[in-house]
């Protein structure tokens, strides 16, 4: 059985997202018993297969998904039984490789920007408060990770124009020629959301479109 603490130590020697994806995903899917294990950044969905992509956004859809509308609200590990009736839940989620789902947050400057996730297949026995417990420690491990390697790019952008993570998200997809739609589709925040982000981000860059937005974080970045 894998110790937590090994965990802790594997997550801070990480040198990328793929070696959290990839070995750490599996080493914490068999600290937690769990079928299928996954951990998803959410900036990263875009870059996938366009038909997984959009299986995926259904999925991690706050909409569709309780759990993921939990994250969202409240940045806290939850299990599906917290939250939901089994009935209900059987609806949501029909797959017997999906009978039990936990799932956690990963945070950056007060933005959910990702999340771990655990499933059980039926037959198994469900979370409880005490994964729910490891979890949040792990998850709190895995904030504190990304926080310290965000990009150079990001890096400068947040010490000279004081943009915080999720704007820099939302300047990137601005910058792909994305509306404010899709980057809320995108981002999982509301159509105003974006609005107001992109009013406080103008005000911050001294700019008054979003091409003058686009133009001077490109020189920044350079």
């Amino acid at each position: 059985m894998i110790a937590l603490q090994t965990l802790f130590h594997a997550i801070a020697q990480a040198k990328d997202e793929q070696t959290l994806r990839s070995h750490i995903s599996a080493e914490m899917s068999e600290y937690f018993s769990a079928t299928r294990g996954g951990l998803f950044f959410f900036a990263q969905i875009s870059l996938i297969d366009s038909k997984i992509q959009k299986a995926l956004q259904m999925a991690l859809s706050p909409q569709h998904n309780p759990v993921a509308r939990y994250l969202l609200e409240h940045h806290a590990p939850v299990h599906e039984a917290l939250i939901v009736e089994p009935k209900t839940w059987k609806l949501i989620c029909p797959r017997t490789d999906h009978w039990h789902v936990m799932a956690g947050p990963i945070v950056s400057n007060g933005e959910l920007v990702g999340m771990v996730g655990f499933t059980r297949q039926q037959g198994t026995p469900p979370f409880d408060s005490q994964n729910l417990t490891d979890l949040s420690a792990l998850c709190m491990h895995i904030s504190t990770w990304v926080a310290r390697r965000a990009t150079p790019t990001q890096h400068l952008l947040l010490q000279t124009e004081r943009l915080t993570a999720r704007e820099v998200q939302i300047a990137s997809l601005v910058a792909q020629g994305r509306t404010n739609a899709e980057i809320s589709a995108e981002l999982w925040i509301t159509e105003n959301s974006v609005k107001q982000a992109l009013k406080r981000m103008f005000r911050k860059l001294e700019v008054s479109s979003r091409a003058h937005m686009v133009a001077k974080l490109s020189t920044v970045s350079k």
